[in-house]
């Protein structure tokens, strides 16, 4: 926690253990601004459930917003113009279709350096009896040429000039359409992994152990 305070520097953090295999309703590490433009270091729900929501379990369906279409969507587009956070990651995982009945799991880290950073949104929301819920989601783009084998949408990834823009709740969302892209394939590397992380009470290291896939075997 302090290396995550340092390199973003936090002005406060909450407490986060490292984990493994993180599922959507569970809580994620985010960094946003307070009311007086520090940085927070902040667990918030994965999934986001919008202010104006009945039923948090919406949240379920919405742990990725598309980045063509978030500035016009009801759920998200509210959260874009002013509550934008950062969502650190050592890595994620993505499943390929190989025409197999299971499809293979791949665990996609940073090349150089200790995590990736993904853009996101935060939300907060009020059950009846007025407790708060605060939640967040990962936008999403078109793949690099790293992840187009894999899959068709990958997390907007950030580098850290673009941390301070995309925080700050001042700036037009339209000027924000530039770091919506694929980040540079050679920031990326990515290994198979068995398919013991498809199971969310898995949470070990050995979810991210390296596998040898067909190719590798001749």
């Amino acid at each position: 926690m302090t290396e995550l305070q340092s390199f973003f520097a936090l002005f406060r953090a909450e407490e986060f253990s490292p984990r493994f295999n993180i599922a959507p309703t569970q809580s994620v590490m985010t960094i946003s601004l307070d009311a007086n433009g520090k940085r927070l270091g902040l667990k918030r729900q994965w999934g986001l459930i919008p202010s104006w929501a009945k039923d948090p379990g919406i949240g379920s369906k919405m742990i990725n917003a598309r980045s063509e279409t978030v500035a016009e969507k009801p759920a998200f587009r509210s959260a874009f113009r002013s509550r934008r956070c950062l969502v650190p990651a050592s890595g994620f995982y993505e499943w390929q279709a190989t025409g197999a009945k299971v499809k293979q799991p791949w665990h996609i880290t940073p090349a150089d350096g200790p995590s990736l950073v993904f853009a996101g949104l935060w939300e907060s929301w009020n059950d009846p009896t007025g407790n708060r819920l605060e939640s967040c989601t990962i936008l999403t783009t078109t793949p690099n040429s790293v992840m187009s084998e894999i899959h068709d949408r990958m997390p907007v990834i950030l580098d850290a000039e673009a941390f301070p823009v995309w925080l700050d709740p001042t700036i037009d969302p339209e000027a924000l359409q530039s770091l919506l892209v694929p980040c540079p394939d050679e920031w990326l590397e990515k290994v198979p992994i068995s398919t013991r992380v498809n199971n969310v009470r898995n949470d070990d290291p050995d979810c991210i152990k390296p596998i040898a896939t067909q190719g590798d075997l001749f």
